[in-house]
């Protein structure tokens, strides 16, 4: 969250339809995974467009992909985050503290989910979504395990609703995952081989 401010009202025109339906949404204390739907259905309909970021933000940095906290909600139920990707740029493997929801707005995001294998000590690869413009997803833990890569040609940007004030936490992740990938091995069906 290098260089960015949190703050506790909207960060540019254009964010007060979500703000106010998220705000909407929390207060029913639904559950964690049927309040991230929820949200997942109010920025759908509520979607901020790339100038929701003054346009140096919107560049991207070299270093790494950025966040910048767009709203923090006063009493701290949800922050409304904008990342930024350059070209190629890939978070670590991680999970999340709370629920969580994002939108693509410009670009296009490779998510490539995991579950954890306790026993073994390795990460099973889950399913992988090619995420562009417009698609919105959302999630709760536990089996939030991914990681996510800027896939396209030009720097992506993404919206993050978290049900946490990420600016007292300083993140949405709870864990990063530095274990082995790998593929479980199916057993053939026809007899013909392990």
């Amino acid at each position: 969250m290098r260089g960015a401010l949190a703050l506790r009202r909207p960060f540019a025109p254009g964010l007060d339809e979500l703000v106010n339906a998220t705000r909407a949404v929390v207060s029913r204390r639904a559950g964690w995974g049927k309040t991230a739907e929820l949200v997942a259905d109010e920025l759908r309909r509520h979607p901020p467009t790339p100038e929701v970021l003054p346009h140096d933000l919107r560049l991207g940095d070299p270093e790494g992909y950025l966040s910048h906290p767009l709203y923090i909600a006063a009493d701290g139920a949800f922050s409304i985050v904008a990342l930024v990707w350059r070209p190629g740029q890939v978070t670590p493997i991680h999970d999340h503290v709370t629920w969580c929801v994002f939108g693509v707005i410009q670009g296009v995001e490779h998510e490539e989910r995991f579950t954890l294998d306790e026993e073994r000590g390795y990460l099973v690869p889950a399913g992988t979504s090619l995420n562009e413009a417009g698609d919105v997803s959302g999630f709760a833990p536990p089996g939030d395990i991914h990681r996510v890569r800027n896939v396209a040609d030009v720097t992506s940007i993404s919206i993050h609703v978290y049900g946490t004030d990420v600016s007292r936490i300083g993140s949405s992740v709870r864990r990063h995952y530095e274990l082995p990938v790998r593929r479980e091995r199916t057993s053939s069906t026809d007899g013909s081989g392990p």
